[in-house]
């Protein structure tokens, strides 16, 4: 190697040196800066709130949760009046006066002759004290593992099972972005849906093939519970890094390439690759009505950051974005064109589709899909509307700062 080349490879590694170090201190930096601002204006959780909605679909009875205090009050009650079976899962448990209900009532029923199968993701409960993930002798727990493989980079290494289902007795299930604790029933806003009839095979089935798969010989082997329709207007997808098949991506993607006429997306943390980016922006210039809900302020602040890159396309492309205020808003969710929906578990983000365990429900059904449009018009009336004139006046250092934190998109 010539002098000259050993120079321009020098120069090249001080550089990405010096670009690495700087985007690590521009993340060390918000985050912190966030934190002292959660300390001194704590979100409120003041937000418009909505009953649970009851809807009838294609022969299953579905209820639409929007906030957390009824979800947990019908979750426990369905655990109370259980006699066979209960499947719980759950990716965030927390140590506080809800998680330790529903801790008491899971125990409960085992004592009384109810089977209650629990899986938890250890890596998301790392802070719940360790007390709190000792479990009563009767009940078959499944802590799910940190590391699932050796290859660094394969999504099988690092999945997090990101999932909340809930099935008692194979008569009524439960899945959304709900975790179980205070803070989610009462200062956030999320969705969960409630479900009875047939298409809660789908639920079982999807903790069934789970807990199959990963549980270890200490544990039993749970039955398969049934054959599932062909044509389901109620149906899971379920993303399984195992097998590497991340269908919800696809279900999104799908979605906005047959709307017609609205797009009404809710998300937690909505980091949009270039596909699904350029999928909106050709919904828009096809007559599409297509509106974005996010946080104002999120609970992971990089990822607020990030997800703001994305905007001046979006914006520029006719795509209406709306912050939610005084509230995090944990939904993830969507509707088209009054026909067609998805609640479920995945975020719009690397993590969510490509690499962590989620499941979702598509429901295809009008009436589900007018109470999806209702929920989003009262979610709207609490937002404050992205403008790109506006948007595009921010100052400098906030745009150099969206610019170095891109970098962390890959790894959200």
């Amino acid at each position: 190697m010539t002098g000259r080349m050993r120079r321009i490879r020098r120069g090249v590694l001080i550089a990405w040196g010096a670009l690495t170090a700087a985007q690590f201190a521009a993340a060390v930096g918000v985050i912190a800066a966030d934190a002292v601002r959660k300390r001194r204006e704590p979100i409120p959780g003041k937000f418009p709130r909505h009953t649970p909605i009851d809807i009838e679909a294609h022969g299953s009875e579905l209820r639409l949760y929007t906030e957390g205090t009824n979800l947990y009050r019908d979750m426990l009650a369905d655990i109370r009046s259980a006699t066979r079976t209960i499947y719980f899962e759950s990716y965030i448990w927390k140590d506080d006066e809800i998680g330790q209900e529903f801790k008491r009532e899971l125990t409960a029923a085992a004592h009384r002759g109810v089977s209650v199968y629990i899986i938890y993701d250890r890596f998301a409960n790392l802070v719940v004290p360790p007390h709190f993930k000792k479990f009563d002798a009767s009940l078959h727990v499944l802590p799910f593992k940190l590391l699932n493989g050796s290859l660094p980079f394969s999504p099988r290494t690092w999945a997090r099972d990101h999932r909340k289902i809930l099935v008692v007795d194979e008569r009524a299930g439960y899945v959304g972005g709900y975790n179980i604790g205070k803070a989610y029933a009462d200062t956030w806003r999320d969705t969960h849906l409630r479900v009875e009839g047939p298409a809660l095979t789908e639920l079982s089935n999807a903790f069934v093939d789970f807990w199959n798969y990963y549980k270890q010989p200490k544990h039993p082997r749970l039955p398969d519970p049934g054959p599932r329709d062909w044509e389901p207007f109620v149906r899971a997808i379920v993303n399984l890094p195992q097998r590497l098949l991340f269908p919800v991506r696809g279900l999104y993607l799908d979605a906005i390439d047959r709307a017609t006429t609205n797009i009404y997306i809710t998300q937690a943390y909505f980091l949009p690759d270039d596909d699904m980016i350029d999928a909106l922006i050709d919904a828009v210039e096809r007559g599409v009505e297509v509106r974005i809900l996010v946080p104002k302020l999120s609970n992971h602040v990089l990822a607020d950051w990030v997800s703001r890159g994305s905007y001046d396309r979006l914006l520029a492309g006719g795509v209406q974005i709306h912050r939610y205020k005084n509230a995090m808003v944990h939904a993830k969710t969507m509707t088209v064109d009054g026909h067609w929906s998805t609640v479920g578990t995945t975020n719009v983000d690397r993590l969510s589709f490509s690499g962590n365990f989620e499941i979702n429900l598509e429901i295809v059904d009008e009436g589900f899909a007018a109470a999806m449009e209702k929920v989003f018009r009262n979610d709207v009336t609490n937002t404050e509307n992205v403008q790109l004139d506006r948007w595009r006046k921010r100052s400098r250092g906030r745009q150099l700062l969206e610019r170095l934190l891109s970098g962390f998109g890959p790894l959200l």
